[in-house]
């Protein structure tokens, strides 16, 4: 899968010079057979150090006992989590025989009328690792990603708008890979002391 010679001649030109970014499908393919309650775990951590207490309290209540996916498509992995009232909290993986085990007390149904499956989320979002990526650093707007299909919810889209709403109003600093580098990090810890 070389690209060709003069992409200008190609009629697929344009369209390869606008596809997003993905991870190759062999790293997906690896990635995917790794169990997905450890990346829930590392996610509701960020989810509570970073955002949790930034949040109103009227979406938190509106979270509370709600069960929420982050699918990452090209990395085929999903990261289950919900807000238990106090933090976010990763959901265990479902059971053999389809029992899911996960800090919800009470689930409320979807608006239409019937139930989801016990391991169903409420609300999916999903997304490629660049798109996510982008969004965490501020580099690109959530809108333009759901209408050019490269971000798309799933079930309850009322949770999924007052989500978007509330992280949209948050003055949260932009996600900077270089403020995690050893560095960096050793730099932070040092003035602590």
């Amino acid at each position: 899968m070389y690209p060709p010679a003069h992409p200008s001649t190609s009629p697929s030109a344009k369209h390869h010079a606008t596809r997003p970014r993905q991870l190759p499908a062999p790293v997906g393919a690896v990635l995917s057979r790794l169990p997905a309650y450890p990346g829930s775990v590392l996610l509701v951590t960020a989810l509570n150090l970073a955002l949790a207490r930034h949040l109103p309290a009227d979406v938190l209540a509106l979270l509370l006992h709600r069960k929420l996916r982050i699918e990452v498509r090209d990395a085929r992995v999903a990261f289950d989590f919900a807000w238990n009232g106090q933090r976010f909290a990763p959901c265990s993986p479902a059971r053999p025989g389809g029992a899911a085990s996960a800090p919800l007390a009470a689930h409320t149904p979807q608006t239409t009328g019937t139930a989801p499956a016990p391991d169903a989320p409420d609300l999916t979002i999903s997304a490629s690792a660049h798109d996510f990526v982008l969004l965490a650093q501020r580099q690109q707007d959530p809108d333009t990603l759901f209408f050019s299909r490269r971000l798309s919810m799933q079930g309850d889209t009322e949770l999924g708008l007052v989500v978007k709403n509330a992280l949209d109003a948050l003055e949260l600093p932009v996600l900077d890979p270089a403020q995690w580098a050893p560095r960096a990090v050793l730099a932070r810890l040092l003035h602590k002391l």
